[in-house]
């Protein structure tokens, strides 16, 4: 999925994206655990992986588009 990132707080690894059809999500502690990345800008577009039920999904895992490992 692909989603727009609306905070990140680099100190403690949390934040919010929106998904292309509306839906905040929050970014798990740790989605960016394995990516390489340190930090995400609001307002930069992301890839993300999405887990959990309707109602308590949040992003696990986050890949800046345009940028490969």
């Amino acid at each position: 999925m692909q989603a727009t990132v609306l905070r990140y707080d680099r100190d403690d690894g949390t934040g919010a994206c929106v998904l292309d059809d509306g839906v905040e999500l929050d970014l798990a502690p740790g989605a960016l655990d394995g990516s390489g990345l340190r930090h995400l800008r609001p307002g930069q577009r992301v890839t993300v992986t999405v887990s959990g039920p309707v109602g308590a999904r949040r992003v696990d895992s986050v890949r800046i588009l345009g940028v490969t490992p």
